[in-house]
């Protein structure tokens, strides 16, 4: 497999070294003479940086060639990015010299013409910028391989992966660290407002996956993109360093201070906390995380999390010449074929044991010793590192490439790992140099010998404990790491006068937007109005920030646009056109979510502004008396375990974080637009609140219809309209409507207008009068859809698990990457509607409610890989039945949505003791939930069967899935999760599981026996039942019968337990086949 701009290994272990011009560097510390002036040990340093890194950098664009030979015109970004930074470290320890004869100046430029180069190259491709922000996709991202010379785009989206989040990331985190330290990289206007999209771009990295540091993505290099955590960390990073920061540095003004969405960034935290120790679906680990959570990124806050991502990386990776990639990493092994760009199924399994070990990544753990003052780990990797190194006759180190196994070497190094012996690439010898390598070691040396600190190279301090960490510039918010026990400030506002009188009757103090004037109270979407107009550029043709909604976070500042002050209210007091804003209980829910959330995760300077906004609709009926236990709740400073403090909105302003959006102001000859507050409701006055125009929850009765609707079918149409003048029922409305759309078609006039329209009608009125099962149907056949819905699949997936969307026993679809709203929503309808209507809007409630359940409470989702949300509906229904006990079930459609939400929260919760074995596979097996260290026991099962397993029609074969795969790999999880999906009865997939645990350990037991037959689960599942029937019928009396109701409530442990008679349907298998013979069988007689 052959990447473009990559050298081959020299010939073999044989070739002659015999006049190299590199010899073994025989001390790492050369440098390190007594007696030697500052001026002597930094004339060295230089020049081995002119020698061996800035004799290639080109003299037309300042960037850096992927190779030092063969002619090479090619440079990649991030290999650039460290070349300027080896020269910038080095520019940095000049300065501690008055007389430096010109070499500060001359090592910043090199950085600055490096740098620039690279946003020449970027600029050039504006109109990807624009696409990216659009569409997030591998074929309109920006190039991350251009030019040398020209500065052209290089290599096609077909024969290359560009897409590279780290990449873009770390150029972002660079420009900041070095304007910092005083060097001038950002000259106009025009490139703040590049610098400002580029940001937008970055802000969404959660959820778009790429190929990743090494140009691969998936760990089978079969095409196909992944979300990597050492992406996810480099935006993270790159964000926090950016945000609020001034790309003119000390001179700078308003206008060239960089926004960063508070609420992206933080999404962008809580998914790299998610996917750590983890790098991707497909990579346990990988030396990538090393950069993203050590020098340069320094992107986890959590030290426990940053030392079991370490640990994890050292124990797998390390090895006596540097550092594997990842495992079965083929890159320029002896096996690996350079023709191909990509890897054929299974072949990953022929690199096992022969990766390639890359000394780059000792380099690493050297440089992180420095910064956490670990004097023993930057010992320990001198040690390893100082016999892999060259020395050039000029007397400067030279970091190889990497270390091979020739092709001779492969069979015995794959049977005893670590006992051959490795040779170094070309890249490292006889003048070709790897430039990255060579940058970083000179970064590592400077360090080491004390040339410069870690504050030098690291002048926002990303590096530094999170307590410890300042704003970069005090004028603006920062979202650096902070642990405070935080206190949120909340202000109450009533939408009308009338309102406010009647709430100060219950003690209650609010105000009304006329009286917090000048403050302006905006909705969210305004303020997104206004974004539009962030980093918009004609001239590149750059729209801006593209129209995402501003989260809770960010809606808890205040912020001053053209001379006014405003705040915004959250956006769960929008008014939404779903149902779900109709539910007082889950707005009630969503408020105090929202506290939570913000307790957890405001991490700036300056007390969160919470704003609740109380309309006269909240107080309607049966709504009262809850939204004023809330509102008690607020004014006692206590909301469900979060401290809060109500006061006027006047006196909150002072301890508020205060955002200035002066970018509105940049072009005074754009026309701006108007924005719209939030007025108060102008009603008579001396008029009263009325509180009885709202019904408590209807029965179940008035939500039932009063025809059947199969009576209706072959109805004339005209009769089906004089029926619908005639009935006042609104379900039977709902469902000839539902006739008459199907029927005539959506523009099909009625006396209520169109069809269209007259579900429209009843969809409100059903609402009002909270008939939960009318108002679903109506707005499942008006196609409605749920705010928030792509953010919360997101909030699944990057929990490491799958989203499927279809309902229950019937074809789903499933979801393994983000989607946008338009895909999930004709997703969902296309699956649902044909069988159920009412269950596509259900769909979307639960996808909300488990995306924030999951963000929340992940413990609840333990033992589930595949969130199956069809199967999740059948668990509730069924938990309805097992509480009605012998009466008819609950109908789940009748119920509210803040119901269905609890009821699903008490679905999920571990099934109580009390309940008979039956109701607990049901609900189990429809939640897929399996026990702990499930697929890990799989795999061992696999490796004992040749033929593979069947279970419902599905075979997993042992190959190539045991080639392609590891144990611990998710891609192995979810393979098993597919193999088990054809199985349509809950219970019996239990079972199944109970099996597979079963053959485990019989398995574990008897070391001696192997399945010689495919293993067919079905058939092991049926005889055990028929022996459990035999029993049944000896012992009780019992009829023979193929119901197998007895056999899914019987207990798994004990005697007659199902357990029992699977181990010995199992038994019976495993000795139809050959027994192994031992070593220590104690049959054996002689």
């Amino acid at each position: 497999m052959s990447r473009f701009g990559d050298e081959s290994p020299s010939s073999g272990p044989n070739q002659a070294r015999y006049g190299s011009v590199y010899e073994p560097l025989k001390s790492i510390n050369l440098l390190r003479q007594d007696g030697e002036t500052l001026w002597d040990k930094l004339d060295k340093y230089y020049s081995a940086i002119k020698s061996t890194v800035l004799n290639y950098q080109s003299p037309t664009t300042g960037l850096f060639p992927i190779k030092t030979f063969a002619e090479c015109n090619e440079a990649k970004v991030r290999d650039n990015l460290y070349c300027a930074a080896s020269s910038w470290a080095l520019a940095l320890a000049y300065r501690r010299i008055d007389d430096d004869k010109g070499r500060t100046h001359e090592l910043e430029h090199c950085a600055i013409k490096c740098m620039r180069g690279i946003l020449y190259c970027y600029m050039r491709q504006a109109d990807k910028v624009e696409q990216f922000k659009k569409d997030p996709s591998p074929s309109k991202c920006l190039h991350s391989v251009f030019n040398i010379h020209t500065g052209d785009e290089v290599l096609t989206y077909d024969i290359y992966c560009h897409l590279q989040i780290d990449s873009l990331s770390l150029f972002l985190l660079y420009l900041v660290e070095m304007i910092s330290s005083g060097l001038q990289i950002i000259y106009n206007t025009d490139e703040v407002a590049f610098i400002q999209n580029l940001v937008f771009c970055v802000e969404r990295a959660y959820r778009v996956p790429d190929f990743g540091m090494w140009e691969r993505g998936s760990k089978y290099n079969n095409g196909s993109t992944e979300l990597h955590s050492s992406s996810v960390g480099l935006a993270k990073a790159a964000l926090e360093a950016i945000n609020g920061f001034n790309l003119f540095g000390n001179q700078g003004c308003s206008w060239s201070v960089i926004f960063v969405d508070i609420d992206a960034h933080n999404r962008n935290r809580q998914t790299l906390c998610s996917l750590l120790p983890r790098e991707s679906r497909s990579h346990n680990t990988d030396a990538a995380l090393l950069p993203c959570i050590s020098y340069p990124a320094f992107a986890v806050d959590d030290d426990a999390l940053y030392n079991q991502t370490l640990d994890k990386i050292v124990r797998k990776l390390k090895g006596k010449y540097g550092f594997k990639r990842f495992l079965r990493d083929g890159y320029r092994t002896a096996r690996e074929d350079k023709n191909r760009l990509f890897y054929k199924p299974a072949e990953i399994k022929l690199f096992d044991g022969i990766e390639c070990e890359f000394p780059l990544f000792y380099i690493f753990m050297i440089i992180d010793g420095v910064f956490r003052g670990n004097s023993e780990q930057v010992k320990e990797y001198q040690i390893l590192l100082e016999p892999v190194l060259f020395q050039s006759y000029e007397g400067h180190a030279v970091v190889p490439k990497y270390y091979y196994v020739p092709a001779d070497f492969v069979e015995a190094e794959q049977k005893n790992h670590g006992s051959q012996k490795r040779f170094s690439s070309n890249s490292g010898r006889d003048g070709k140099l790897f430039l990255w390598g060579q940058s970083l070691y000179i970064i590592a040396k400077l360090l080491v010998d004390g040339l410069i600190s870690p504050r030098d190279i690291d002048p926002v301090r990303r590096y530094v404990p999170p307590e410890d960490q300042r704003n970069v510039s005090m004028r603006y918010s920062n979202q650096g790491p902070l642990e405070n026990d935080v206190v949120i400030h909340v202000a109450l506002i009533a939408e009308s006068q009338r309102l406010q009188v009647f709430l100060n009757t219950y003690g209650i103090q609010t105000q009304t937007p006329q009286q917090v004037e000048p403050i302006q109270i905006w909705p969210q979407q305004e303020l997104v109005k206004a974004y539009r107009h962030l980093a918009v550029n004609q001239k590149l043709e750059l729209s801006g920030r593209p129209e995402r909604p501003v989260g809770c976070i960010g809606t808890s500042k205040i912020y001053r646009i053209l001379g006014k002050t405003v705040v915004c209210y959250p956006i769960v007091f929008d008014l939404s056109d779903f149902y779900m804003s109709q539910d007082v209980m889950l707005l009630i829910d969503d408020i105090k979510n929202a506290l939570q959330f913000i307790k957890q995760y405001w991490k700036m300077h300056g007390r969160p502004l919470f704003l609740v906004l109380i309309r006269e609709d909240n107080i309607r009926g049966s709504r009262f008396n809850p939204v004023l236990d809330m509102l008690a709740s607020f004014k006692q400073g206590n909301v469900g375990g979060v401290k809060v403090h109500v006061d006027r909105l006047q006196t909150l302003i002072s301890g508020a974080v205060v955002e200035q959006l002066d970018f509105l102001r940049v072009n005074e000859s754009e026309e701006l637009p108007e924005f719209k507050s939030f007025e108060e409701l102008k009603l008579p006055k001396h008029s009263k609140v009325k509180r009885q125009t709202s019904t408590p929850n209807a029965s179940d009765l008035e939500q039932q219809p009063e025809i059947n609707i199969n009576d209706w079918k072959q109805t004339p149409t005209f009769e089906i309209l004089q029926k619908l003048d005639d009935c006042s029922c609104l379900a039977s409305q709902a469902l000839l409507a539902n006739l008459l759309l199907k029927r005539e078609g959506p523009d099909f006039y009625t006396k209520e207008g169109t069809v269209m329209d007259l579900l429209e009608r009843i969809y409100r009125r059903a609402g009002t009068r909270k008939l939960w099962s009318v108002v679903r149907l109506a707005a499942s056949l008006l196609g409605k859809l749920v705010d928030s819905l792509a953010p919360s699949i997101t909030n699944v997936l990057v929990q490491g698990k799958q989203v499927t969307l279809g309902v229950f026993s019937h074809e789903e679809e499933v979801i393994c990457n983000p989607l946008s709203p338009g895909v999930i929503k004709d997703i969902i309808y296309s699956k649902c509607n044909p069988y159920c209507e009412r269950e596509a809007v259900v769909q979307q409630e639960l996808v909300i409610h488990i995306g924030w359940i999951i963000s929340n409470s992940p413990e609840l989702f333990s033992g589930m890989l595949k969130i199956r949300v069809g199967w999740i509906i059948h668990a509730m229904k069924h938990e309805l039945k097992i509480r009605a006990g012998d009466m008819p079930a609950q109908d789940l459609y009748q119920l509210s949505p803040s119901e269905i939400k609890q009821l699903l929260l008490d679905v999920l919760q571990p099934q109580h003791q009390g309940r008979c074995w039956l109701n607990r596979r049901q609900i189990d097996g429809s939640l897929n939930r399996t026990p702990l260290g499930f697929y890990d026991r799989l795999w061992q099962i696999l490796e004992r069967t040749p033929n593979g397993i069947m279970v419902a029609g599905t075979h997993l074969p042992q190959q190539p899935t045991l080639s392609d795969m590891t144990m611990y790999e998710m891609n192995f999880s979810l393979l098993v999760e597919d193999m088990l999906k054809n199985i349509v009865q809950p219970e019996y997939r239990q079972i199944i599981v109970e099996l597979l645990m079963v053959v485990s350990i019989v398995l574990e037991r008897n070391p001696e026996l192997e399945f010689q037959d495919k293993v067919d689960l079905d058939k092991l599942v049926k005889e055990a039942f028929n022996d459990f029937q035999r029993d049944r019928i000896k012992l009780e009396g019992m009829e023979k019968t193929d119901e197998m109701t007895a056999f899914y409530n019987t207990p798994p442990l004990g005697k007659r337990g199902t357990s029992s008679y699977l181990a010995k349907s199992v038994m019976v298998a495993l000795l139809e086949g050959e027994v192994k013979p031992s070593n220590d069988d104690p049959c054996t007689v002689s």
